[in-house]
Order: C-alpha cells, then structure tokens, then sequence
C-alpha cells in the first residue's frame, strides 16, 4: 500500500478499522476511515497514527446522501486525492419476509447497497480525472448466497452489492480499476457481540461456545480477514477484478 491513500467506510470499529490498520501496517500513504461515531472515529485515528500513518476521521451518516456525497470530497481536501477504496460499512439488523416494514428494508438499502454504490461512483470519478489506476473492495457477506430467514433485507441488500461489485468491475476494467468482494463468514467483532445479545439473548459465553459449533474451532478473525483485503487493493493481487470470493469455513452447495 505504500503511496496508496485509502478510504474506509465503516472504518472506526470493527473489520473497517481492522482493514485500515492492516493498511497502515502495510505502509499507507494515509488512510481516511468514514463513520457516525465521532470518539471511535478518533480513537482509530489516533491508532493509525501510533503507527506513522496520517489519518483523518470523516463524520457521515452513510444513510443521509447530502452526508454521502461529501465523503470523498473531505477525503481528498485532506490527503490530496484518493486510490482505494473500501465499502465496509453494513447494517445487520434482523427481519424476516413476513416482518420487515418499509422502514427497516429502506434503511438497509441505504446503508449496504445505495452508499456502497455512491461512494463507488465518487472515487471512480476522481480516479478516471486523474487518469490513475486504483482498486475498491466491497465487503459482502456468505448470506449473499441466500442467507438465514431472519436477515431478508440483508440478503436482498448484500446479493445487490454482489452483482454491483462484478457489474462496475467490468465497466471499468479499462480505466485499471479493479473491484473485488469478500463474502465473509461469521466473523468475531464487537457490532457482532452487540447482535448476539440484542437479538439472539446470548450469554458472556455466546463467543466460546460459537466457536466450537465452526469446524476451524474459531469464527473468523478480523486481522485475518483485513490482511486479505489489503492484498486484494494491492498491486500484489495483480490483475484480478470482478472477483467475489467466499471467506469462511463454510462451503456454499456442500452437504455431509
């Protein structure tokens, strides 16, 4: 990543905030993490810093698309232009067919489809101005293979991000714009703990025992996934574009 500046959505917590410190690790020119929360948001800085990278926090609400659309903008004021992205901002809360209202299904689109796909459009036109190559990765999910009956919005809204992640790959693989997903797997991060026992009345020991239930005796770690992603935005991962790949420990189609 070295020279790379990089912008994060969904980067002050979580597998966001992961990606960019892998990023920083792998020598970022500076690194932009997007997000709601104004003391997360200075606590990620603040550690990216520590590690020699420059950063910057940029308030948005990636629902409100004034907020939205100022994102890169603030970005580039800052750090003097853009050459990766990453969409890993999601909205994961539970509805089913039969109990999602308008309100919840609105506001997964806007979260985990619509900013993906602005944010997207944004940084691909400062990128073909520039007459620059550049790289985005969207972080998807394995349920974008259908997914458990209580995330139907989420499913609907990530298999979307799933076929516009091939869709813009295509478009502009002339313009040396790559652009990958990751369908990750059931991945251990605090907004996961927060879903287990909000929604699924898990103990202190949800964790413990979630990890016994997965083959690899583990959910999925953050660094893990992170290191992956910044080798999909790096000139390490070649050529690839269009790619959507599957990281979990279950395999889609199989059956014992």
């Amino acid at each position: 990543m070295r020279d790379k500046v990089l912008l994060v959505s969904g980067g002050t917590q979580g597998l966001g905030a992961g990606i960019a410190l892998a990023a920083a690790e792998q020598d970022a020119a500076a690194v932009a993490v997007v997000g709601r929360n104004a003391e997360n948001g200075a606590e990620t800085v603040e550690r990216l810093e520590a590690a020699g990278t420059p950063a910057a926090f940029v308030k948005a609400d990636l629902a409100d698309m004034a907020q939205l659309g100022s994102v890169l903008e603030t970005a580039v004021e800052r750090f003097g232009r853009v050459d990766a992205l990453v969409n890993a901002a999601g909205l994961t809360t539970r509805g089913t067919m039969l109990d999602t209202t308008e309100e919840l299904f609105d506001a997964h689109v806007a979260v985990n489809l619509k900013a993906p796909f602005f944010l997207m459009q944004q940084v691909i036109r400062h990128l073909r101005e520039r007459g620059a190559p550049g790289s985005i990765a969207n972080i998807i999910t394995m349920s974008s293979h259908g997914g458990q009956p209580y995330l139907a919005p989420y499913v609907a809204t990530k298999a979307g991000l799933a076929g516009l992640t091939k869709n813009a790959a295509h478009a502009h693989r002339w313009d040396r714009i790559r652009i990958n997903g990751i369908n990750i797997g059931w991945t251990e991060t605090e907004g996961e703990d927060a879903i287990q026992r909000r929604f699924h009345n898990a103990g202190d020991d949800w964790l413990e025992k979630a990890g016994r239930s997965q083959p690899m005796g583990k959910l999925g770690q953050v660094d893990e996934i992170a290191d992956f992603v910044v080798f999909l935005l790096s000139e390490r991962s070649g050529v690839v574009t269009g790619s959507v790949i599957d990281w979990d420990q279950m395999v889609p189609g199989a059956h014992d």
